[in-house]
């Protein structure tokens, strides 16, 4: 990205946006995968607003000037997260995990509940960032696509890794480079979110349905099977199915599983491209296979013993919420210090049990077992070896290629 380039949204991107915002991650309740897709949108109300606003051009990757650290003179912390992303106590009055951080440490968290999505977060804090000012927190945890922007931007601080032991000893080697943050100079993942395949057991007659090819092949599933409408889950698992790498996918790679994916909707063995709503049709088998987020499966299997999901052969994808220090902020020591207690296999344990998703914390199955031997054995929240080294992630794109692709992906689906 040129340094002058005003970042604003394209139409296509736009409508990726609202997609998500109306019925993809982005709308789902925390504890079902809450989550603003990948479409490398600013915000909502902001889109466009490093243009013609009068805020000058953010600096390069790497060019954000270090805050005045006031952590040794002043013991707190101001910390933004998603709402139900934490551990908190039977009774609702206390959270465990900062409670016993500030025992230990003397720092007092201020726990804020204000991310409702990625692009109305950074609508709060963008204006800040692009002047160079302090945005009033000192930790905050948006999902890998933002986080690559605010680093490719300037508005990250770098990381202490002497402040790091846990955190640089105990991340899964899954997480561990990211093409936009190699080595994790910048950040640390809170949870991993992958995109499986599910199936409704008694819709299928019985039938296990564990690939892409499957639901887009397989006769008796017509006009039962849906993907998702955001586009690094559905063409990501597409492309894993070709034998393509979304880590390395191309235009020609692109096309080709656009091709394969329209192949499915001219001969309407894909009934629709869904949203969170997909759960309520699996649930009743009225979609008998889909592609799903794996947090919505693990609630869904409580009520409903005959939802099942399975990992392609070729693979799954995965994308991540990671804590980021912003720049200019009072407290980054402090910060820094909160963020590798979270990598202390109790801890990390802990936070687990409460909220079911995907722990980027190697070694924390006995601590989890501890609490819960079941959560212990879900591969959905502690993927072992095997299926860790099936997990991929959509490679960054450039703004271009985000137009590009997100106009493709939305005439497939009619959006």
């Amino acid at each position: 990205m040129d340094q002058n380039e005003p970042d604003g949204l394209s139409a296509a991107q736009l409508a990726a946006m609202r997609r998500s915002l109306t019925n993809g991650r982005g709308a789902l309740s925390r504890r079902s995968l809450l989550r603003a897709s990948g479409v490398g949108a600013l915000t909502v109300g902001g889109a466009g607003v490093l243009s013609g606003c009068g805020i000058p051009p953010a600096k390069r990757e790497g060019d954000a000037a270090a805050s005045n650290d006031h952590s040794d003179q002043e013991k707190q912390i101001n910390f933004s997260n998603w709402t139900e992303y934490m551990d908190i106590s039977e009774d609702g009055k206390t959270r465990p995990t900062l409670a016993a951080f500030t025992k230990r440490t003397g720092i007092k968290v201020r726990y804020t509940e204000d991310i409702n999505d990625n692009v109305e977060f950074f609508g709060k804090i963008q204006p800040q960032l692009a002047a160079g000012q302090d945005t009033g927190r000192d930790l905050i945890n948006v999902t890998d696509w933002l986080a690559a922007r605010m680093i490719r931007l300037g508005w990250v601080q770098k990381l202490d890794a002497s402040l790091l032991p846990h955190a640089y000893a105990n991340l899964s080697p899954q997480f561990r480079s990211p093409d936009w943050d190699p080595g994790r100079a910048y950040s640390y993942p809170w949870t991993g979110i992958p995109a499986v395949i599910a199936y409704n057991i008694k819709a299928t007659g019985g039938r296990k349905v564990d690939s892409v090819t499957q639901l887009l092949d397989d006769p008796t599933l017509k006009g039962r099977v849906s993907f998702l409408t955001e586009m690094r889950d559905t063409v990501g698992l597409t492309l894993l199915d070709l034998g393509k790498d979304p880590a390395k996918v191309n235009d020609a790679d692109y096309d080709a599983a656009i091709n394969r994916l329209q192949k499915g909707v001219d001969k309407k063995q894909i009934r629709r491209f869904t949203g969170n709503d997909y759960t309520s049709d699996l649930d009743k088998g009225d979609i008998a296979a889909c592609v799903a987020w794996a947090g919505d499966l693990i609630q869904l299997q409580v009520d409903n013993p005959d939802i099942r999901y399975a990992i392609p052969a070729a693979g799954f994808m995965t994308a991540t919420d990671n804590l980021l220090v912003p720049a200019q902020a009072r407290h980054q020591k402090n910060a820094t210090r909160l963020i590798d207690y979270y990598y202390e296999l109790p801890v990390a344990a802990q936070l687990a049990a409460y909220i079911n998703y995907v722990c980027p914390v190697a070694g924390v199955g006995a601590e989890l077992a501890k609490i819960d031997p079941k959560l212990a054995k879900n591969p959905l929240i502690l993927p072992g070896e095997a299926m860790a080294a099936k997990s991929h992630s959509f490679r960054s794109l450039s703004s271009e290629e985000e137009t590009a692709y997100e106009e493709k992906f939305a005439k497939l689906i009619g959006a």
